[in-house]
C-alpha cells in the first residue's frame, strides 16, 4: 500500500533534509511566525517526509498550512493557555495556533508531568491541523516514555450504516522506546484510509482500494476506484463495511472524540458548524517508563519482542514481517543520506512561493 502512494520516480526531483528545513522554516518566518513556532513546525513536516509518509509532509501539507496563515484561519501569533490544570493533567486553549507547532508545546507538557508524576496527560482545543500525530508520541518515546496522541478533527468519515458523515480521520498514535532495535510507532487514522491519502492519490494518479470510500448515498464501494471529484465520495470507518469490521474503526473514532473534544471541554465536530478551517481537539499522554518497571529491562523486553516479531516466518508471496515504525525508521536513515524525493509540482510551488516572499530558492540536490 506504500507504494502506491510514492512519487514517480519520473516526476521526482531530491532536496536535502537540511535544504528542506532551512526553505521550510524561512516560509514560516516570513509570513510572520515566531522562530520557534517555524522550527518546531518545520521539524513536524521535513521529520514525516523523511520517514516516507508525505502525505502529512511537506508536499501535501506546507502549502495549506500557509494559505490558512494568509487567510487569517490560523493564528500568527497565537496566546497559547491553560484553562486548568492538576499536577498530571492540564488543558490548553490552543487560540487557532498550527496544531503542528501548538502540539509541541502540549507534549512536552505532558512528558514534564510524566516526569514528576509519573503520568501526564494534557487535552488540546482550537488549534489548526495537527499533521502526523506520531510526531507528539515519538518526542515521548525519546525520552524513555511510552507516547500516545490523539486527535478529533472535522466530519468526514461515515459511521457504519450512515449515510452521513459524522467523525474525522481522527488518528491515534502510540509510540515506545526501544534500545538496539528501532522504536515502535504506530499511527493510524481510524477511517479506512487518511483523508490525506485521497489528495495524494489525486496527485500521483492512484488507484484507491476497496472499502475506503463509499458512494454518495453511504454505500461502500468495495472495488478499486479513482477519485474523480471527491465531493462523490465519503470516506468510512477503518474496516470499510460492517461484515469487514468497520464498527471497530467507528468505535475507536468515537474514543478519540471522547479523549480529544469531550476531555478538552469542546464540542464533538458533529454538533458544531465546522469554519473554514478545521478545529483539532487532541489528548497527549506521556508514561514515564521508570514509574512503572526498570526502563533497562523495558527496553531489553522491548527489543526482545521486536526481534521476535522481525523473525516471524513470512507467510508465501512476502519477504518478513514488519512492526510499526520498522520501514519508516529504515526510510529516514536511507533519506538523510540519499535526499527526499519531492513530486516536481511541489518543487515548481517553492519556486513560485520562494520568489513571491523574496527568499533564497529551495536548493536541489
Amino acid at each position: 500500500m506504500l507504494d502506491r502512494f510514492k512519487v514517480p520516480k519520473e516526476d521526482q526531483v531530491k532536496v536535502s533534509e537540511s535544504a528542506l528545513r532551512k526553505a521550510v522554516q524561512d516560509i514560516f518566518e516570513k509570513i510572520g511566525l515566531s522562530k520557534e513556532d517555524a522550527k518546531n513546525g518545520t521539524d513536524v513536516l521535513v521529520t514525516a517526509d523523511l520517514r516516507g509518509v508525505e502525505t502529512h509532509g511537506v508536499s501535501n501539507m506546507l502549502r495549506v498550512y500557509v494559505q490558512l496563515f494568509e487567510d487569517g484561519d490560523l493564528n500568527k501569533t497565537p496566546n497559547i493557555q491553560v484553562v486548568k490544570e492538576s499536577p498530571g493533567t492540564a488543558t490548553i486553549d490552543a487560540d487557532r495556533a498550527l496544531g503542528i507547532m501548538a502540539g509541541v508545546q502540549a507534549m512536552e507538557m505532558a512528558i514534564s508531568k510524566a516526569r514528576d508524576v509519573g503520568v501526564g496527560v494534557v487535552t488540546m482545543f482550537n488549534s489548526g491541523h495537527m499533521g502526523a500525530v506520531g510526531h507528539f508520541s515519538m518526542m515521548a518515546a525519546q525520552k524513555d516514555m511510552v507516547g500516545m496522541c490523539s486527535v478529533a478533527a472535522g466530519t468526514g468519515i461515515l459511521p457504519t450504516f450512515g449515510a452521513e458523515p459524522r467523525l474525522g480521520t481522527n488518528p491515534i498514535s502510540i509510540a515506545s522506546p526501544s534500545n538496539l532495535e528501532a522504536p515502535i510507532l504506530f499511527d493510524a487514522a481510524t477511517s479506512a484510509v487518511a483523508g490525506n491519502k485521497l489528495k495524494l492519490a489525486a496527485r500521483v494518479d492512484a488507484t484507491l482500494l476497496p472499502g475506503w470510500v463509499a458512494s454518495s448515498d453511504g454505500s461502500p464501494i468495495m472495488e478499486e476506484t479513482k477519485i474523480v471529484d471527491r465531493d462523490d465520495y465519503y470516506q468510512l470507518p477503518l474496516g470499510g463495511s460492517r461484515e469487514q469490521g468497520s464498527h471497530k474503526g467507528y468505535g475507536f473514532g468515537l474514543m478519540v472524540e471522547i479523549l480529544g473534544s469531550l476531555l478538552s471541554g469542546d464540542d464533538p465536530g458533529m454538533l458544531r458548524d465546522t469554519p473554514s478551517w478545521t478545529p483539532s481537539r487532541s489528548y497527549f499522554a506521556a508514561y514515564n517508563v521508570d514509574a512503572f518497571t526498570d526502563i533497562d529491562d523495558y527496553k531489553k523486553n522491548m527489543d526482545d519482542m521486536l526481534v521476535t516479531l522481525k523473525s516471524t516466518p513470512p507467510a508465501p508471496g512476502h519477504d518478513r514481517v514488519l512492526y510499526p515504525g520498522l520501514s519508516e525508521s529504515e526510510e529516514m536513515a536511507k533519506r538523510k543520506v540519499s535526499g527526499i524525493p519531492l513530486h516536481k509540482e511541489v518543487i515548481e510551488w517553492f519556486s513560485e512561493t520562494t520568489q513571491r516572499l523574496e527568499l533564497q530558492e529551495l536548493e536541489l540536490i
